[in-house]
């Protein structure tokens, strides 16, 4: 058998590293993000908006940013622990808030540019998909491309309510119905009323009652939140439809006030080996000192 020099071993990979720090540490997908910050030259220097969604574990942030040379800078952004202000109490990371706090991430960008009176997006919420168009005599609408960071767009996944609810909130995403819950992929058609159960949390409310007939105790385990906050299944569709409209009757962000910062404790120096037994010394000649 000839001898093969091992080109690609152990040393190799020490020394030659992937490029960019946030792609070793597999946080930023770069190829995606190339070809979402990539722009004609005929639009040089015109900003290219995304649509950024994130997912934490007790968090949904809807962001619309646009890229500089010296990085990201976002014009608006939108936090589903925001939603209480508008009425939803609990279940702030399931699709119904995704969708929630997609619709208002869009308000609140077409109210900082002056365009929401002339873009309302489709306030009756049917399921269905429509996409917004530029009106006659008046501006574009304003247009974003989602920007789904590294989390999978498997069908049905909550990345999509919140483009859905910022696409019915007044922005022009381009986009599918291939992705939403309901979409069936023989027929290739997408239905409504599936899609319509998912943005006021009937998914959740069936599973609410399919889990309090079967198992109660379980039940009021696993929605403890909901039972504490008087939140029932039935209560769910009025509930999110009301945020809704709250979150179009006023979109504004209202910074909370934040408490005084504490007095910092400034932690005392380490001792030395000397310091450490003078000061055991003083202890015991207090020590004595009381004793007498």
């Amino acid at each position: 058998m000839p001898f093969v020099k091992l080109q690609k071993n152990k040393a190799y990979f020490k020394r030659y590293q992937v490029k960019y720090r946030r792609r070793r540490e597999g946080k930023t997908d770069y190829f995606a993000r190339k070809h979402l910050l990539i722009q004609a030259k005929n639009k040089y220097n015109a900003p290219k908006y995304r649509l950024v969604v994130r997912f934490t574990n007790t968090d949904i942030v809807c962001q619309v940013v646009h890229a500089k040379i010296q990085g990201d800078f976002v014009l608006a952004a939108a936090y589903s622990h925001e939603l209480p202000k508008y009425g939803v109490k609990v279940g702030l990371t399931n699709w119904a808030a995704a969708y929630a706090t997609g619709l208002l991430v869009a308000r609140r960008v077409l109210v900082k540019l002056g365009l929401d009176q002339k873009y309302e997006g489709f306030p009756e919420i049917d399921g269905s998909i429509q996409e917004v168009e530029a009106i006659e005599d008046g501006p574009r609408p304003f247009k974003a491309f989602l920007d789904v960071g590294l989390r999978r767009t498997t069908t049905g996944s909550k990345v999509f309510a919140a483009m859905k609810g910022a696409s019915d909130g007044g922005i022009y995403i381009p986009h599918s119905e291939r992705r939403f819950p309901g979409y069936d992929v023989e027929s290739k058609e997408l239905d409504a009323e599936t899609l319509r159960d998912y943005i006021f949390g009937g998914h959740v409310a069936e599973y609410m009652r399919s889990l309090k007939e079967e198992d109660e105790e379980r039940y009021s385990s696993q929605f403890a939140r909901f039972i504490k906050a008087g939140v029932a299944a039935d209560d769910l569709e009025e509930m999110y439809a009301g945020a809704h409209k709250a979150i179009r009757a006023d979109p504004t962000f209202v910074a909370t006030e934040k408490k005084a910062d504490a007095p910092r404790r400034h932690k005392t120096p380490a001792l030395n080996s000397k310091q450490r037994k003078d000061r055991v010394r003083q202890k015991i000649e207090a020590f004595k000192r009381a004793q007498v």
